[in-house]
């Protein structure tokens, strides 16, 4: 894919072909940006940025095998100077919040993309953090760094691989499913499962799918 000169080159990651060819076209339509290359997974998206050296990463939070999360923790820690725009269909802080601590600058709902994606991409760019406005409505500066927190949420208190499997668990996904999506062992993700019973002070693994199912409905997605 040719790139124009003196334009930034942007790096587009999301599963979802329609969605990320109508990205390409917002994105393209802007003398100053152009998507040099995409992916749908986090090791293409590594491999991509090997490649290409793109000059920001647009990804996807909810991204098959390896999520977004967690490829933005692998971007910082090879690339630690590549900013990455995290694009998103959940409105909630917790996400946004999540995202900022594995070292993304912005987050953007896919609600927003169509309207404001040029100057998230901007502001990122400029080494500026970018907030949804519904995102940036939910959340509050805290101390004088301005280290963005979320609203109080029992949830919160899990870690992103807890996090990642109490979502999926609240997707009716089985023990041996999650291990295959993840990568990891089934112990694994039973021990990752007995921690957030304790956390979320529940009695058994049915406590646990009966949670994750009601919270998952609960949030926009």
């Amino acid at each position: 894919m040719a790139v124009k000169s003196n334009t930034k080159k942007i790096l587009l990651v999301d599963d979802h072909p329609v969605l990320r060819k109508g990205l390409v076209r917002l994105i393209d339509a802007r003398d100053e940006f152009e998507v040099c290359g995409e992916a749908s997974t986090a090791i293409d998206a590594m491999a991509l940025i090997r490649d290409l050296s793109p000059d920001l990463v647009v990804v996807d939070i909810s991204l098959p095998g390896t999520n977004g999360i967690e490829l933005t923790k692998s971007i910082r820690a090879e690339f630690p100077k590549l900013p990455v725009l995290i694009l998103s269909m959940h409105e909630e802080a917790l996400y946004a919040t999540r995202a900022l601590r594995a070292g993304a600058m912005g987050y953007i709902v896919k609600q927003d993309a169509i309207d404001n994606i040029a100057a998230a991409l901007q502001e990122t760019l400029n080494g500026r953090r970018y907030l949804s406005p519904i995102i940036a409505a939910q959340m509050q500066s805290s101390g004088p760094d301005g280290q963005l927190k979320a609203t109080d949420d029992p949830i919160s208190l899990l870690t992103d691989r807890e996090f990642e499997i109490f979502e999926l668990i609240g997707k009716g996904q089985e023990v041996r499913e999650i291990s295959d999506v993840l990568g990891v062992s089934p112990k694994t993700v039973e021990t990752h499962r007995t921690n957030i019973k304790e956390k979320l002070k529940l009695k058994n693994a049915r406590q646990v799918a009966r949670l994750a199912v009601q919270w998952l409905s609960q949030q926009a997605i």
